[in-house]
């Protein structure tokens, strides 16, 4: 259980901080950069989620978002607490194979309504689609991060948290279509229009 009494500790003062197994690591490390964009892509979704809870229309893909944003934490809380084989006095919370199924099978139900495309989607069109577009950028970031971190020696991943951030970027374009099609529709590039 989480218990916050104070919000600021002084411990990173120096510039460091504490993994969730004790160790401390500068703040611009990897692991940290990371997972601290993972909160970032929470957050953009927390921005997108004003415009879904607002609009009946989005309720089912409000209800997709807020399961989302617990499942980031959860990855937050993986990423956080690294796998060194040592022991820890608590079980670390990792991502399960099965919120990876869920997330597909998120994406398969808002894409079943929608026209295959036959150009690439411009990031805009409804409120939500465009608030869509940048949770949807700021995860492929986080996505670029957590590849990055894998590769390094000593920097345990797991490969259901690999392959959620991974759907998440696809189910966030899916859900900004989703977006668009309730409202004004996708807005197509047009190769070379403005030349």
């Amino acid at each position: 259980m989480v218990v916050l009494n104070r919000i600021y500790t002084k411990s990173g003062d120096g510039g460091t901080t504490a993994l969730g197994t004790g160790e401390r690591r500068r703040k611009d490390d990897q692991r940290i950069e990371t997972y601290g964009t993972v909160d970032e892509a929470n957050s953009a979704i927390g921005v997108v989620r004003l415009a879904t809870a607002a609009d009946p229309a989005l309720a089912g893909l409000d209800a997709m978002l807020a399961r989302i944003q617990n499942d980031l934490f959860d990855l937050g809380a993986d990423l956080c607490a690294p796998d060194s084989g040592k022991p820890l006095p608590y079980e670390p919370l990792r991502v399960v194979e099965a919120q990876v199924e869920r997330l597909e099978g998120d994406i398969d139900a808002l894409n079943a309504e929608l026209a295959p495309l036959r150009s690439f989607v411009l990031p805009g069109g409804s409120a939500a689609a465009a608030a869509l577009h940048v949770a949807r950028t700021v995860t492929r970031r986080a996505e670029r991060l957590l590849v990055t971190l894998e590769a390094m020696p000593d920097e345990p991943v797991g490969a259901p948290a690999m392959k959620y951030l991974n759907r998440l970027s696809d189910f966030l374009f899916v859900a900004a279509r989703h977006a668009n099609h309730l409202a004004a529709g996708d807005v197509l590039w047009q190769p070379g229009k403005f030349r």
